[in-house]
């Protein structure tokens, strides 16, 4: 089991919470679930986080600590690797938790019945549903992270990561494919 865990399960002005997802969390639909509506706080709240971000690169700027570039180029680099990194955070869970119940529907497929058909079916079922459910959240992803990408582009229009930053390189490339 991966050691996967979330500095992005805060709100922006509290400490980074680290939780620990095993397969009984994936399991677990409610909490799968909960888990995934905190991570996407950061996406939820974009254009109030951008706006924040701005913000304080401009208190930074009044002090004296600025760094390079203006400030609405900073806010948008320092907001463009949070939501890269959430991203990917989010990214490992979902997959592995996709990968969890596709082996738990495997498992339970090769399983000789206990004689009680209706009990065997109902089970079945319901672990059917967890299966769609966990990999609908692939789907959701996808709308999320574009919904995200969309409004970030709207508040940061002449942003584009610096080359030599592979790793928000690549998400930004793949984004940018797919408007």
């Amino acid at each position: 089991m991966p050691a996967l865990g979330s500095l992005a399960v805060q709100s922006p002005s509290q400490t980074s919470q680290l939780v620990h997802v095993s397969p009984a969390t994936c399991h677990n639909l409610s909490l799968f679930k909960e888990l995934l509506k905190e991570y996407r706080k950061l996406d939820d709240t974009i254009t109030m986080r951008v706006n924040r971000t701005t913000a304080q690169f401009r208190d930074r700027d009044r002090l004296g600590a600025s760094g390079k570039g203006n400030i609405q180029e900073q806010a948008c680099a320092h907001l463009w690797r949070e939501l890269v990194d959430n991203w990917k955070r989010r990214g490992e869970i979902i997959d592995y938790c996709v990968k969890v119940v596709d082996e738990a529907q495997v498992e339970g497929s090769d399983r000789p019945g206990d004689g009680t058909h209706q009990r065997a079916s109902s089970l079945g079922v319901s672990e059917e549903a967890k299966y769609r459910q966990v990999r609908n959240e692939l789907a959701i992803e996808k709308i999320v992270r574009q919904r995200s990408l969309d409004a970030f582009v709207s508040r940061c229009r002449y942003f584009e990561p610096p080359v030599a930053d592979h790793d928000t390189r690549r998400w930004w490339d793949e984004a940018q494919r797919r408007c």
